[in-house]
């Protein structure tokens, strides 16, 4: 089987990306890391070449495409807060789109045939059936669902015109730190659930802000899915291989399969840290489906896929290992080793 052997991780200074990156490197690829550390840390990038530079640096794309002849990008370059895409829908049609079709653009320049792309299950909007599969209508609730989903159908163009092929993994709700806690989930400021609700765990926040208790479900809360960030680096690698293997496209959704609600969540997070989490119930947000819980059917039997990490205790007391390191540095942030 065809491998690739250099592989352009944009956005690899970010959670998703510098998982991804650790199990690259693991696996003996040579990674290269690309990322303007807007939203990135560059301690985050332990393992394989960085570089500083944005995405839509076409001059600076092309000499990174030479000189380490680079087989596949992976492309997680993304801003991601709902509510500020409700806010600020420029700004994420600007870099979530415009400058997707700059890489776009300078990868299929280059003659690179493998592009993989973060994208999300928010392309879905409000389910008419759970689990949701690759064959549910997209109808998104927000700029970034629709940000996500107007680069899906490019790649898909971009495949027509010039046999780009592209990997399409859409997450749920990524969660967790790899188990030595070298990397974790940070956000300036802080949107994900998970982590908000262990920084009130370790006194950093006085409450974790409920967004609406009025939805059709258990408690009234929204529902999520939940998967583990190293699962989700698994699914990339396999997909990469997958691509190369048969020089195909593919998309896939990646979740657990089951949901949980906002209250269920603070709850295990109690239980984890064996803290007391204040909390604040409020309306609802903007963009916010009620209930997402993702089918991973198709990832499975596709890919041989399967979540390793799958209880919602797990998943938070690896990210509360996270959180715990970095409090005990004093707020540095946890090196290799």
């Amino acid at each position: 089987m065809s491998q690739a052997k250099n592989v352009l991780i944009i956005g690899g200074a970010g959670y998703i990306g510098s998982h991804v990156n650790l199990l690259l490197s693991q696996k003996g690829y040579r990674t290269i890391i690309l990322d303007n550390l807007v939203h990135g840390h560059r301690d985050a990038v332990q393992w394989g070449t960085f570089i500083e530079g944005d995405m839509a640096d076409t001059s600076l794309l092309s000499r990174v495409f030479e000189e380490y002849e680079i087989d596949a990008v992976m492309h997680f370059s993304a801003f991601i807060a709902v509510g500020e895409s409700v806010e600020e829908p420029g700004s994420y049609y600007k870099n979530n789109v415009a400058r997707t079709i700059d890489l776009l653009n300078a990868t299929v320049q280059a003659g690179i045939k493998y592009f993989l792309f973060s994208s999300t299950c928010a392309i879905m909007g409000n389910p008419v059936y759970l689990p949701l599969d690759e064959k549910h209508k997209r109808d998104p609730l927000n700029p970034y669902g629709w940000s996500k989903f107007m680069v899906e159908q490019i790649l898909q163009d971009f495949e027509s015109a010039y046999g780009l092929r592209h990997g399409i993994l859409r997450y749920f709700n990524a969660a967790g730190a790899e188990s030595k806690a070298r990397i974790g989930e940070r956000h300036d400021p802080e949107t994900h659930l998970i982590p908000i609700v262990l920084e009130a765990a370790l006194g950093k926040r006085e409450e974790v802000g409920i967004f609406g208790t009025d939805y059709p479900t258990r408690d009234g809360t929204c529902i999520r899915d939940y998967i583990h960030v190293c699962d989700l680096a698994e699914a990339h690698l396999l997909t990469l291989e997958w691509m190369m293997e048969h020089d195909a496209s593919n998309d896939f959704n990646l979740g657990n399969g089951k949901g949980f609600t906002v209250k269920e969540v603070i709850d295990v997070a109690r239980r984890v840290t064996n803290r007391e989490i204040q909390t604040r119930e409020t309306h609802r947000r903007d963009g916010d489906a009620e209930s997402l819980i993702g089918s991973s059917e198709k990832a499975k039997a596709v890919l041989g896929w399967i979540p390793k990490i799958d209880s919602l205790e797990e998943i938070v007391s690896s990210a509360w290992r996270w959180h715990r390191k970095v409090e005990d540095l004093g707020g540095e942030d946890p090196k290799n080793g």
